[in-house]
């Protein structure tokens, strides 16, 4: 049983892993694709959700096949309970990928467009948490976890920035206030996408800890 066991966690830590490299890859096109206001790549990433889509339906299959069959315990429990939650939030991350493709398709007749310097900086924090949160499941890693908690509050204050930059924007220019507020929208995306980075290590830091450590201040 244990050998069996064994290979099931492995395979469902590969696929697990699989997820996480299709939704990284949708986040960069989506940021790429709204710095270069380029559509079609805004149109490849709408495209790629279905299939993260089936893969999340697969994985969390198979975390119940694996509940169901054999019964974990202790750290195999806690690592499959994990899992599921960090398949929701991976599939949550594809999502936000996806409306901010949607917001940059809408944007292709908004004309020249300065894009504030803030939604750069806040979209290479949250990719960074992103690879981080995921390198963190790879490797079981409880510090780069906490790490990746500990950067949220960055992209938080970009956001405000960000959204004040748009308000005054929209209040020197009301010919611009449709466009502005999609820049808004894609950078509440952002900071969603960075949200659900934290929520991946907080569940890295249970599945080795044991320890929840949702809704507490950074230590």
């Amino acid at each position: 049983m244990t050998r069996h066991i064994e290979r099931q966690i492995e395979h469902l830590k590969e696929r697990i892993l699989r997820v996480g490299t299709l939704v990284e890859e949708a986040i960069s096109r989506s940021i790429s694709a709204v710095i270069n206001r380029d559509v079609s790549l805004a149109q490849r990433v709408m495209a790629s959700d279905e299939a993260i889509d089936r893969m999340e339906v697969e994985v969390e299959e198979e975390c119940l096949k694996i509940l169901a069959l054999y019964q974990p315990v202790a750290a195999d429990l806690r690592f499959v309970v994990a899992v599921l939650k960090i398949n929701n939030d991976l599939e949550r991350m594809g999502d936000l990928a996806k409306n901010i493709a949607k917001r940059v398709a809408q944007l292709e007749d908004a004309g020249p467009l300065d894009l504030p310097p803030e939604i750069r900086t806040m979209a290479t924090l949250a990719e960074e948490m992103v690879r981080e949160c995921l390198a963190a499941v790879v490797d079981g890693d409880p510090v780069l976890a906490r790490r990746v908690r500990e950067q949220d509050d960055a992209v938080d204050a970009q956001r405000q920035r960000v959204r004040k930059r748009l308000l005054d924007g929209i209040k020197a220019g009301p010919d611009r206030v449709e466009a502005l507020l999609r820049l808004n929208s894609i950078t509440k995306h952002i900071e969603r996408i960075a949200d659900m980075a934290t929520n991946v290590a907080e569940d890295v830091i249970y599945m080795v800890e044991g320890e929840i450590v949702r809704h507490r201040a950074d230590e």
